[in-house]
């Protein structure tokens, strides 16, 4: 039995804690909260093939080295490793413009693990939705044994933006009105556990 719990002790150990894990260490990559200043509340560092996230608050991260104008497509593949306490979202984002200011921008694509996706706007501290708020979708994959493993990808075009899950398009619509230009990253609300792999922009 003392056996057992020690074994149990040093499991728990080693299990990621939410929210907890010492900020951003993934090289080259910053990150900004939507409220408060405590990066120290999530983590956000390079594993394998990829990057494991944490959080803790909701967040964008993001590497200027990653950026797409004209037409382009940016891609990610996202495999969210636990349950969230309820279904809290995490995507894909284009067209980040002045992340660190008051007047960032960009556009994001979200899914969470009840199948469902979202497509947003921010403007400054306003977001607005693209999408008819909350949809299901036979594309996007929801939670099966815990886990929930989705390729997120958004294909701009010379007048459209495409969303694509799994290959498949969830949603097209005009590209005016859409901030395209400029940064691609990820982001998450809290609560999550997700590993992120396979980030392209081209």
């Amino acid at each position: 039995m003392r056996t057992s719990l020690v074994a149990a002790a040093v499991l728990c150990m080693t299990l990621p804690v939410l929210g907890q894990g010492g900020g951003v260490t993934a090289d080259g990559w910053k990150t900004r909260l939507d409220r408060g200043t405590n990066v120290q509340d999530l983590s956000f560092r390079s594993m394998g093939d990829g990057f494991h996230v944490t959080t803790g608050p909701h967040a964008i991260f993001w590497n200027a080295a990653n950026s797409g104008s004209g037409t382009f497509t940016a891609s990610v593949t996202l495999m969210q490793t636990k349950p969230s306490s309820h279904p809290n979202s995490y995507g894909l984002f284009i067209g980040g413009r002045d992340l660190d200011g008051d007047g960032q921008a960009y556009t994001y694509f979200l899914i969470r693990e009840t199948g469902e996706f979202l497509i947003k706007k921010r403007m400054g501290a306003d977001t607005e939705n693209v999408s008819d708020g909350w949809a299901r979708h036979d594309a996007v994959n929801a939670l099966d044994n815990g886990q929930a493993r989705n390729t997120l990808s958004v294909e701009v075009g010379a007048s459209n933006v495409r969303f694509l899950s799994n290959g498949t398009e969830v949603l097209s619509v005009p590209k005016a009105g859409l901030s395209v230009d400029g940064i691609a990253g990820v982001r998450f609300s809290h609560q999550l556990d997700v590993h992120v792999a396979d980030f392209t922009v081209g």
